[in-house]
Parts: structure tokens; sequence; C-alpha cells
């Protein structure tokens, strides 16, 4: 993909404490956005009837997503897809790229080869350059898809960054050779388990069952296997959040699919902000949400239907978060 790195940067790498929440994100404006049948083999989460016109409904709802994030003071680069080739998921950009507090940029190896061309090098570029990220260096993964290997970024791995910990649901798409690799380079310990859907089908991406901000964590324990399930449950305990469990109906209206960032208001100071499809918003009990709701210190809420019913993804798979220096 290029150099990402400048001189500085080699010479200079970033040591930062710990933090859970990313106050910038990458997003990436759908061009192409389509039900996209080669995913779908592995994502039961998409459904092919959508409207005639539902790019155009898309972009519609990737605007007024991004621009609600940034009314609430999230740094929000907005990298514009390419029309040509076309790019179906390129709306989901966390899936082949992640920046990490120590500089490190991250490139994954994707199963379908009609999104391993969403990798672009111009993109990374308006990343760093739009939130100020420092590059200090950049490991590539993306060599494993030669052998059938894949590791589809922060939608296989869904991240405690205080405890250092890497909960990974088995997957197609979540091999446990590049999830080794990635665990040994980035210094996390990596939490596997199966979990599976209401017809018994493998889950594809960890963060449709799983969430872990700062105060709480959203976990589909229904879908989570037997053997697996106490294992999982009690790390995220161990971690003095909130546990919010949810069932297989909630996790199929994106309910998990949540991230909470930080941001700062002029009056409030520093305050943590959770994001949620309104699909999601729905699918919460009364009570649940009085829960989730106490945990940060704003829940937004917005709509991407479309972008949910044909992509199999909802908000969270729509940033890709980028860790600044302070």
């Amino acid at each position: 993909m290029g150099n990402l790195l400048s001189a500085e940067a080699q010479a200079a790498p970033v040591r930062l404490a710990r933090r859970q929440c990313a106050d910038a994100v990458l997003m990436v404006r759908p061009a192409c956005f389509a039900y996209n049948p080669e995913t779908a083999a592995t994502n039961a989460f998409q459904h092919p009837d959508g409207p005639v016109d539902a790019a155009a409904i898309a972009r519609a709802e990737f605007d007024a997503f991004a621009g609600a994030l940034r009314g609430e003071g999230v740094r929000v680069c907005v990298a514009d897809d390419t029309p040509d080739p076309p790019k179906p998921d390129a709306v989901f950009p966390n899936n082949w790229v992640s920046f990490h507090a120590d500089g490190t940029v991250v490139l994954y190896p994707m199963q379908a080869p009609s999104r391993r061309i969403e990798r672009r090098q111009q993109v990374v570029e308006a990343a760093i350059g739009e939130t100020g990220f420092r590059v200090s260096r950049v490991l590539d993964l993306t060599a494993h898809e030669r052998e059938g290997r894949y590791l589809e970024g922060t939608g296989s791995l869904v991240l405690d960054h205080l405890q250092r910990l890497a909960y990974v649901c088995r997957s197609p798409r979540s091999d446990p050779r590049v999830l080794e690799e990635w665990s040994r380079e980035l210094g996390y310990e990596p939490v596997t388990f199966d979990a599976t859907d209401v017809a018994g089908r493998r889950i594809y991406h960890t963060n449709v069952l799983l969430s872990v901000g700062e105060r709480a964590a959203f976990v589909g324990t229904e879908a989570i296997a037997a053997a697996d399930r106490d294992r999982v449950l009690d790390r995220l305990r161990a971690t003095g959040r909130e546990v919010i469990e949810l069932d297989r109906r909630q996790l199929g209206q994106f309910a998990a699919n949540v991230l909470e960032l930080a941001t700062w208001d002029e009056a409030l100071g520093e305050y943590r902000l959770l994001v949620m499809s309104a699909t999601a918003r729905h699918a919460l009990l009364p009570e649940t949400f009085a829960r989730v709701a106490a945990c940060a210190d704003e829940v937004l809420v917005v709509p991407v239907p479309t972008l949910e019913r044909l992509g199999g993804g909802s908000v969270r798979c729509m940033m890709a978060e980028v860790f600044r220096p302070a």
C-alpha cells in the first residue's frame, strides 16, 4: 500500500496511556452501496430485498449519521469511496484498517475478494491527515489472504484496550493463526469462543454479538456456545463493567453493534457518547435501555435501516476508531 511512515514518525514512536474510547473515527461515504451476495454467504444478517434506490438512500443515511457525530463533537474523517471499481461494502472500513494508540496502523486480510479492493492508501492518508494520528509502524497482515486466512479488523476483534483483551468469535473470517500474530504484535490476550445464530450458523463477526465500552459491555449471551459462555461472561464481569446481556432477537436487530466514543463539550467537558442505531434502540426493553443510558453520558441514536438490511452491519461497522495522540 506504499509507505505511510514519515522519517519523523519512524524515529519517534508514540507512547500513550491506555484508553478505551477513541475521540476520532474514519468513515467511508459509499459510492456503490448494494447487497453483496459474495459476503452474504457467511453473513446471515444481510437481506437481499431493499429499495430500488438503495445506494442513494444509503448515502443519505450515511450523511445524517456523520453529521450527527460531528454535532456531538466527535472528530470525523469522511473519505469518499470511488465508483470504479464498485465496492458495495466500502461503508464498513473497520474491517480492513485499525489505528492504535501506540501509532500502529494495521491492514487486515479480507475473506471476500470484492472487499480487498476497499484497502486504499488514499483513505488511510486522509484519516492520518484529518485526525492528527501519528504513525509509528504499519502491520500489514494482508499476505495471509494468499493462504486463505483472514482476520477482519474490529469486526473480528472486539477489544478491551484497558485490560488488553481481544474477544474473537471463531468464524471463517477469523483465522486463529492470524489472530495469534496480531495478538503477539499488539500485546493483547485473545479470548476466543464459538457463537451461532438461531439456525445454528456461525456468527460471522464478533462485533455483532459483543461490544466493550469504558463502563459497559453488551453481549449476546444466548448465541455463545454453552461450553464457552461462562468463561466469556466471567472475563467481562471481572473488568467491573456493567454487563448488558442480549438475546438472539436483539442481536438480529444490531443491539450489540454499538460503539462508545470519547468527546468533549464546552459546558460538560470530556464525556462518553454511546452510539447505536434506531433499530438497536427499539430492540431494547425500557429497563434495559435505562441500564444502558446510566453507563454513558449520552446515547446517540441514528437511523441506518437500509445500510443494516442490505449490508448486514450497523453503526459500529461504519466507524474505524482513530486513537489520536493525547
